[in-house]
């Protein structure tokens, strides 16, 4: 049995024995009326209440989807330390096709999570991710007070996708300063696997900037809307054209995980690795291929939380202009970053758990 990343399976040896484990509970929960099967990971509550969010997913068996979730929240740990978020990581994930589930059968799975969540007392707090939306969030949040992502309709601050899209283009202004001197993408050709919902909003910031932007996307329906808006970007066949584009300075996974892998790295074109989806390392080392080759990553959970910070915020009573401030920081978070892993000898998708694992260390300490 494999994950999404392609790697064997074997959720409890995660959870008890390896590095990537210490979680503190993993919650499966099961409503047969309504079809839900879901998996609730709280890895840290170190620094507050665990906040993540829901993936909706048809996963190929619940042992991947065990093993998806406790690799995201240990990655949402690390991402709101990295925000300087008062939050733990925790994520969810709902096994199913999302797509399958419309009108009042997905209205009564999303109470039974919602219910779920609420179980917990507020020890994690749920927003949106793959497969789920600002409208599923309002249902959600019908059982649960602690949901967080919901529409302004409802009180909620809506997509977080924007501040996300807006997060990553700071990373790779940042990235770019690092490696070539100038934040500016002007003349720079970017390459963006996956243009859904954040993957599509990049490609604005990119065209304003004066980048050149190559597309692709598993959903021709997702390439097409941003080509009829956007003419002048390209399109590749699928992911593993893109990673060979000749003259692609920046390669930007915007899908799901595992990107970043033993056949990608060593015949990815790009000088500079920055995108929004999570968990692009497809396992421990892959970041020191990376920086064998001279290729600079910034490390994903630090560049995309600008939707996190978003929906944190939405906790306290949303303000726009507040959360944009904080997002633009994550240009200087990431340049600190670059700083560190040079002066500690260091890729920088270490230099940031260092960090990262120093101030959850910190909050710890009575």
């Amino acid at each position: 049995m494999t994950d999404v990343t392609g790697a064997p399976v074997d959720a409890l040896h995660t959870l008890f024995r390896s590095e990537q484990g210490g979680h503190e509970q993993v919650v499966l929960c099961q409503d047969r009326a309504s079809g839900l099967k879901a998996v609730i990971a709280i890895h840290s509550t170190a620094l507050g209440p665990a906040l993540g969010g829901t993936r909706f997913h048809a996963y190929a068996s619940e042992e991947e989807a065990v093993a998806d979730a406790l690799n995201l929240s240990r990655g949402m740990s690390y991402k709101n330390a990295m925000a300087g978020l008062g939050h733990g990581g925790g994520k969810a994930v709902i096994i199913g096709d999302s797509a399958q589930f419309e009108g009042a059968r997905r209205t009564e799975l999303l109470l039974a999570y919602g219910r779920a969540v609420a179980s917990l007392g507020g020890r994690y707090v749920t927003a949106c991710d793959v497969g789920t939306y600002v409208a599923d969030m309002d249902v959600v949040a019908r059982e649960c007070r602690w949901t967080t992502g919901r529409s302004p309709e409802n009180g909620g601050a809506g997509d977080s996708s924007v501040l996300t899209a807006f997060g990553v283009f700071q990373g790779m202004r940042a990235s770019a300063r690092h490696q070539w001197g100038d934040p500016s993408l002007r003349g720079r050709t970017v390459g963006i696997a996956g243009v859904g919902k954040v993957g599509r909003l990049l490609v604005e910031h990119l065209l304003q900037d004066g980048a050149q932007v190559v597309i692709t996307d598993v959903r021709e329906e997702s390439v097409t809307r941003v080509t009829d808006q956007y003419p002048q970007v390209a399109v590749v066949s699928d992911n593993d054209a893109l990673i060979l584009t000749a003259g692609m300075d920046i390669y930007a996974p915007c899908a799901l995980g595992g990107a970043l892998n033993d056949e990608s790295v060593p015949v990815l074109t790009a000088a500079v690795v920055c995108g929004a989806a999570n968990n692009q390392l497809a396992h421990p080392g892959v970041e020191k291929d990376l920086a064998d080759r001279g290729i600079l990553y910034a490390p994903d959970y630090v560049v995309n939380a600008g939707g996190v910070i978003q929906v944190a915020d939405e906790l306290n009573g949303f303000d726009f202009d507040r959360c944009h401030a904080k997002a633009a920081k994550i240009f200087d978070t990431t340049l600190a970053i670059f700083a560190r892993a040079k002066e500690d000898g260091i890729p920088p998708a270490a230099a940031a758990d260092r960090i990262a694992e120093h101030k959850m260390a910190e909050a710890r300490r009575p």
